[in-house]
């Protein structure tokens, strides 16, 4: 179970990295609140899968034993977090870099439903009232619900953290909190969260997956600092050992006031979660065949293919299994910051894009494992596809003639190559484009219109991601561009990714599978003049604008996947990143100590580990035994 899902980036923001790189039981359909009615749950669209007194989720094992040590390292980063490192335990604003794991040390509203695409159930509020104009939700607190002080978590704690993070959270909290109006606590059981008219369809759900601080904590401590202090949490584990930079452990509280809510039962079962950091992904998996850590999703196509022989994979102690991954897997690529001159000419960009050879790197260097991105929806059903239906076209037509007019057709995707690696026709192609955007060659060197040496960074922060580079820098050298990469640090790069202070970086967006006001860190205007936003390659373009708008407006899920495919295609027609690729699984390896649910839930992040897993003390038996 998910309880807080921020906007969120994955390790798969490097996927590949391969050097040389649900048969769900049926429950009766019921309908959120509206026009006044009081209701145990809220989705996007008004219905829900589970009944008010439902005992459990489906997909989780509610006599799931407690105990145990989970131990992996970092797959999922939001706002201030970094796979590579921390140094605060305030991962909610944009200082410093926090601790992931944080937001198991606290509860939020409502809990998100896993085999659902946004439904959320009571937690900390145990139902909701929502207005007949849906702009009014009232949230009734849970009596028992309390801090790990004992003191009582009220619905003032809940109004002060809505209003403290609308004004000094993670600038991505803040944009998305555009719509929330206010909070008020009309008194320690009653939250009434107000939003603006035309508000975002998505809001009221992230507001109630927001974490809930204590009021009395902060109120002689500033809440916009880093800092390595403990805060006051609600949720099933607190932060115990840790050393900055190395690792921390989250210790199971053991009378957790929600461990019986329908919402938790069977999930938070180890008695220890552990993250490590590592700064090198090939130590990193050094470190798990040495039991180090326990768990690993793998993210390097070379190691998963050349390396797991070791002697624990070979005598079956540590096992591997390749789970799907039913969500959409996002736009993974180099994003090019247009918010710079040199990249203002998308016949520039695309002829970057032309520059790299997908097929050469996913033969050479990945295995073959992955296929080409095309889409910041991919592999979902919000992807362009062929001409633009005639619902599209509604949306597309009132912007004719200011965008491109291969919107109106067949929607922008990468070329393929002959995978030689120094593809001539489309090198070609990318000169005659270069040429046009009046970018020649003077001296042996392609040069901008005002005479400067056309230069481009590509910066990155792992080392492991560098052959990938090889052969695209290689290729724009041909065209006479003088193309480098730059490695720095994690806290480096997160500094300068957030001050959008790069030519070209690599990251991944992840996509809801309801996209709302989500849609606005990624592409909006005002997130590109944001600094720490998701929109990397700084598009700021009013058509876009106002299709994500249109997108946050849907009244139906069919209204939403028509704005977003029209959304697709007026970003991909705008040559603002250069796609990489995607896979549909995960792969995963880990010491045969665990056991897991035999489905995971379509929409669940990740494999569900470690929510849903559970210590099996037989199968560490049987490790110990075989040492």
């Amino acid at each position: 179970m998910s309880r807080f899902r921020p906007p969120s980036l994955s390790r798969r923001h490097v996927l590949g990295l391969g050097v040389g790189v649900l048969a769900l039981t049926h429950v009766r359909p019921t309908r959120a609140s509206e026009g006044g009615a009081e209701a145990h749950g809220m989705s996007a669209f008004g219905d829900l899968n589970y009944p008010a007194d439902f005992q459990h989720f489906d997909y989780i094992n509610p006599a799931a034993p407690k105990g145990g040590t989970f131990s992996l390292i970092p797959s999922v980063r939001a706002y201030n977090q970094s796979f590579f490192t921390f140094n605060s335990f305030n991962a909610f604003i944009l200082k410093g870099e926090g601790a992931q794991g944080m937001d198991m040390t606290f509860m939020p509203l409502m809990a998100r439903a896993n085999d659902e695409p946004d439904a959320m159930y009571g937690l900390a509020a145990k139902s909701v009232w929502i207005s007949a104009d849906k702009l009014t939700y009232r949230f009734t607190m849970r009596p028992e619900a309390k801090f790990h002080d004992g003191s009582r978590l009220t619905a003032r704690d809940a109004a002060f953290s809505l209003a403290t993070l609308k004004e000094k959270g993670h600038p991505l909290i803040i944009v998305q909190l555009r719509d929330l109006v206010k909070a008020e606590a009309i008194d320690d059981a009653t939250l009434v969260v107000t939003f603006a008219e035309k508000r975002a369809r998505d809001v009221p759900l992230y507001v109630a997956g927001l974490p809930i601080f204590s009021q009395a904590y902060y109120s002689n401590r500033p809440f916009d600092e880093s800092t390595l202090d403990i805060p006051l949490g609600s949720g099933p584990y607190k932060v115990g050992k840790y050393e900055v930079n190395r690792f921390v452990e989250y210790e199971r509280v053991k009378d957790w006031w929600a461990a019986d809510l329908p919402v938790c039962r069977g999930s938070y079962n180890f008695d220890v979660v552990r993250y490590e950091f590592y700064r090198d992904r090939d130590v990193a998996f050094e470190g798990f065949t040495g039991k180090n850590y326990l768990f690993r999703e793998e993210f390097t196509s070379r190691i998963w293919a050349t390396r797991y022989d070791f002697p624990a994979v070979k005598d079956g102690r540590v096992k591997r299994e390749t789970l799907p991954d039913q969500l959409p897997s996002g736009g993974q690529g180099w994003f090019i910051n247009t918010r710079r001159d040199k990249f203002k000419d998308p016949r520039v960009r695309e002829a970057l894009i032309c520059a790299f050879d997908f097929e050469w790197t996913n033969k050479t260097v990945m295995y073959g494992t992955y296929a080409r991105t095309r889409s910041p929806f991919q592999n979902s059903d919000m992807v362009a596809d062929g001409p633009p239906s005639a619902d599209e076209l509604k949306l597309l037509e009132p912007f004719r003639g200011q965008v491109p007019d291969e919107v109106f057709g067949q929607p922008f995707a990468p070329p393929v190559s002959d995978g030689s690696g120094q593809d001539r026709a489309l090198l070609r192609k990318a000169q005659q484009l270069l040429q046009e955007a009046g970018l020649e060659i003077k001296d042996g060197k392609r040069r901008l219109p005002n005479g400067e040496v056309f230069n481009v960074e590509f910066l990155i922060d792992e080392p492991s991601f560098q052959p990938h580079h090889a052969t695209f820098i290689k290729n724009l050298g041909q065209l006479g561009i003088e193309a480098g990469i730059r490695l720095i640090d994690a806290v480096q790069f997160r500094a300068r990714v957030e001050d959008f202070d790069f030519d070209i970086t690599v990251e991944r967006l992840s996509m809801s599978p309801t996209p709302g006001d989500s849609l606005r860190p990624y592409f909006s205007s005002q997130a590109a003049a944001t600094k720490g936003s998701y929109n990397y390659a700084g598009v700021a373009n009013p058509a876009i604008d106002a299709l994500v708008e249109k997108a946050i407006g849907a009244e139906t899920r069919t209204d939403l996947t028509t704005a977003c495919r029209a959304l697709d295609r007026v970003f991909r027609a705008g040559r603002y990143w250069i796609p990489q690729w995607y896979r549909s699984t995960h792969p995963i390896a880990y010491w045969d100590q665990f056991s897991h649910p035999e489905k995971t839930p379509r929409y669940a992040q990740g494999v569900g580990a470690p929510e849903n897993w559970w210590y099996d003390a037989a199968k560490a038996a049987k490790i110990e035994q075989a040492k």
